[in-house]
């Protein structure tokens, strides 16, 4: 039954639409630690329960396969339940895969526990993309999907930190894996709260409704450009470089490098923490002088050295970034490869995601994007899987730190692979007609 203050168009109040901003992002912030906590863990998912790195990998990948899957389904589940289901249903999901990874110390197990992940984490960022379009359309919406994801990466950065402030819980694979239940449940928490508020605002308010979901079209592929290509495969190798090494970056800095659990998680934790705070600077500054394809063929030079850096630099000076009586002690040559690991793992994104915009027709802008996440998605899923069994053919150990060189240098020549790319697409996209990847000319959606 349609009220008065419906017919009259009345809007939700800005205190209740950042109310709703923080119980959606809370549910994202559950969504990102779940995913991120398996990486501390790698080594003692080996002492403990036996697992090679090949399975670790195999276990890894599952979560891309099933969001592959899910992708496939397009928008169809959140557009036919409405978002306030859809996120409640899949934050369920994701804590339910939380649950059968960490209760049982079985490779299925944990690999179904994992793929569980992967079918409520992707349907789960889209239905909170589509609740901010619903709430703050024309009213902050680029501040609001900035905040959403500083909350959301704070997620991937405390799971790497829980290697300190729940470094008790480390004695074992299972406690680490047990608080990221915990939080997945605040998650579920938060979705429900979500779900009541917006209940609550449809009775009083009119809501915006995002824009239907556009579902992929196959069709589509061949009326993409050559630069949609480039920007396509720039994503592909991006990501399933630096994911994946994130991923194994723990383990790799405790068993080749010698640093302590809490040291290595600490040193990984600087990428999303880059995330948080240079991305926006990124786009902002990026927005000012123009030259996109410029940037990202920069962030992939700076990237393509540091896996071979990590690999061989000395150590050099060792400084204590412990507070008080709580050593922990990292080789400077690390802090500064991750530094510049982190300042790259802001550029690129800033500057590929919004290229897209440039240069594919605004009526195919939704396929466009769904059809690079799906590409995106693919690479991600083969990675680890091509790690994993590197660093089990070769032995990669404590006692045999060579072990891990073959698989880092998988990691650079990928990187150089999309040097290639970014090279392709800055030539393409260069001077007067480079749909506004070389100029400061912004494009209206």
């Amino acid at each position: 039954m349609t009220t008065q203050a419906q017919v009259a168009g009345t809007q939700p109040s800005p205190l209740m639409r950042w109310v709703v901003l923080l119980f959606v992002s809370m549910a994202m912030f559950g969504n990102y630690y779940v995913y991120d906590a398996l990486g501390p863990v790698y080594d003692l998912l080996q002492q403990d329960v036996g697992f090679s790195y090949e399975q670790i990998g195999q276990i890894t990948s599952a979560y891309n396969i099933a969001a592959l899957l899910v992708l496939l389904v397009g928008g169809y589940i959140i557009d036919r339940f409405g978002t306030k289901k859809a996120i409640f249903v899949f934050a369920v999901i994701c804590l339910l895969g939380s649950l059968l990874r960490t209760a049982f110390p079985h490779y299925g197990t944990m690999f179904a526990g994992q793929f569980l992940l992967g079918m409520g984490s992707e349907p789960l960022i889209v239905a909170a993309t589509a609740t901010l379009a619903k709430w703050f359309k024309g009213r902050e919406l680029s501040l609001a999907f900035g905040l959403n994801l500083s909350i959301s990466r704070l997620g991937s950065f405390s799971a790497d930190q829980s290697t300190n402030f729940a470094s008790g819980l480390y004695s074992n694979w299972q406690d680490p894996l047990w608080l990221a239940t915990g939080v997945a449940a605040v998650s579920v928490a938060a979705a429900m709260l979500y779900w009541m508020a917006e209940r609550r605002a449809e009775s009083q308010y009119t809501l915006g409704q995002a824009e239907e979901t556009e579902k992929l079209k196959w069709s589509d592929i061949y009326n993409f450009g050559r630069s949609y290509w480039y920007v396509v495969a720039l994503c592909v190798v991006f990501y399933a470089t630096i994911f994946p090494f994130r991923s194994f970056a723990i383990d790799y800095f405790q068993q080749a490098h010698g640093l302590s659990r809490q040291a290595a998680g600490t040193l990984n934790s600087v990428l999303p923490m880059a995330a948080i705070i240079a991305t926006p600077l990124f786009g902002l500054l990026i927005d000012r002088v123009g030259k996109r394809a410029l940037f990202m063929a920069g962030g992939v030079v700076i990237m393509a050295p540091l896996f071979l850096l990590a690999t061989y630099l000395p150590p050099g000076p060792v400084l204590d970034l412990g507070m008080g009586d709580n050593e922990i002690l990292i080789p400077l040559t690390l802090i500064i490869v991750m530094v510049l690991f982190g300042l790259v793992f802001s550029l690129i994104p800033a500057a590929m995601w919004p290229s897209v915009a440039y240069i594919v027709d605004e009526r195919r802008i939704g396929s466009a994007y769904a059809l690079m996440t799906f590409c995106q998605q693919m690479g991600w899923a083969v990675v680890p899987l091509v790690i994993g069994k590197l660093n089990t053919h070769f032995e990669a150990s404590p006692d045999n730190i060579a072990g891990y060189e073959p698989g880092m240098w998988f990691y650079t020549g990928l990187a150089l692979f999309g040097l290639f790319f970014a090279f392709k697409l800055w030539v393409t996209e260069k001077g007067p007609h480079g749909h506004g990847l070389d100029t400061i000319t912004t494009r209206n959606s």
